[in-house]
């Protein structure tokens, strides 16, 4: 076989992958170092074309300041790179100073710029998936986008009115009823009403995913969820009614309150498929002790596929190279698996 023949057939094989477009985040903190990490992973070309969204200029630096050698290419999201070779849709858009380490508009409103042209692809058909690096929210406000994350801005983006935030580390998946707020706001917002949609949705989505009929189970928010009432209210007047109704209602397979210190463990262990979280620190200490650097962000009811990283920006080690990138190789896979199942 000669050279052209085989180059061809590379071609042909990366044209059957699933594409899934990395966003590089931001610029200041460690999503460039993360995602050129999470590159070097042959086996992520095996299960996936990736294609970054970015700054071509500052991920050759990156790659430079971390002696790592690329060949890149610019993408058009329509050709399929060799093996050796990383596609990069370039948007050259770092335009004026910032600091690493520090919230900028330049790095915020690059980073913002990342997402919508991924979902623009998306919509275009030029992409399968998304998997992001880690934004900052205070930079993507100072760039001019008020969004408390990616989930709220991929949600507007796509016209999505039902979506949820998730984490997957290994057969533990978590669907969270309330992201960042206060605790004390957090407790208020533990109703009947919402956690009845929250447990339908997360059945449907996690269905959809799996293939097959999804087992949800149920945290309790009080101690030992509430041991009959000696510890608080919430689980006899709010979720023991709220899994009734979806039981025998909606003939969704649900069940709890189940104590909130075992529950996620017997999740991890393959016993539900889910375990909906009633507060956002309940079901990330869970995730991050049991799988921190393998669990993924994986936002549901999206009309694509869209993970993420178990981690922030991380501006206090950015541009020192020490960065894992686990969660991104992670993120990245899963987004693979995901869009090839769907």
């Amino acid at each position: 076989m000669n050279k052209h023949s085989g180059e061809e057939n590379l071609q042909a094989k990366n044209s059957n992958l699933p594409r899934v477009a990395v966003t590089m985040g931001d610029a200041a903190g460690i999503g460039a170092e993360i995602t050129l990490k999470a590159l070097r992973d042959q086996s992520l070309r095996e299960v996936c074309l990736p294609i970054i969204i970015g700054d071509a200029a500052f991920l050759k630096k990156t790659a430079r300041d971390l002696k790592l050698k690329f060949d890149f290419v610019e993408s058009t999201a329509n050709f399929s790179p060799l093996p050796n070779q990383t596609a990069v849709y370039d948007l050259n858009n770092l335009k004026g100073e910032f600091v690493t380490g520090v919230d900028s508009a330049v790095a915020g409103k690059a980073a913002a710029e990342y997402i919508e042209t991924a979902v623009n692809l998306w919509r275009e058909k030029k992409i399968d998936a998304i998997a992001t690096a880690p934004i900052s929210k205070k930079a993507i406000a100072l760039g001019g986008y008020d969004y408390p994350g990616h989930t709220e801005f991929l949600a507007e983006l796509t016209g999505t009115k039902e979506f949820a935030m998730s984490f997957f580390a290994e057969d533990l998946r978590v669907v969270l009823l309330s992201t960042h707020v206060s605790l004390r706001d957090a407790i208020e917002l533990v109703k009947k009403e919402k956690l009845i949609e929250l447990i339908k949705f997360s059945h449907r989505e996690i269905s959809k995913l799996l293939k097959r009929d999804a087992r949800i189970a149920v945290a309790g928010l009080n101690p030992h969820a509430s041991e009959g009432g000696m510890f608080g209210a919430e689980e006899a007047a709010e979720i023991a009614p709220a899994i009734k109704e979806c039981r025998e209602k909606f003939g969704v397979d649900v069940s709890g309150a189940f104590s909130p210190d075992t529950i996620f463990l017997r999740g991890f262990k393959g016993e539900f498929d889910a375990v909906i979280s009633c507060y956002h620190d309940q079901a990330t200490i869970a995730v991050k002790c049991l799988s921190f650097g393998a669990s993924v962000n994986v936002t549901l009811g999206l009309p694509l596929i869209r993970t993420s990283v178990d981690h922030g920006t991380a501006f206090d080690i950015a541009g020192r190279g020490a960065a894992d990138a686990s969660s991104m190789r992670a993120a990245i896979k899963l987004a693979a698996k995901l869009s090839a199942n769907s």
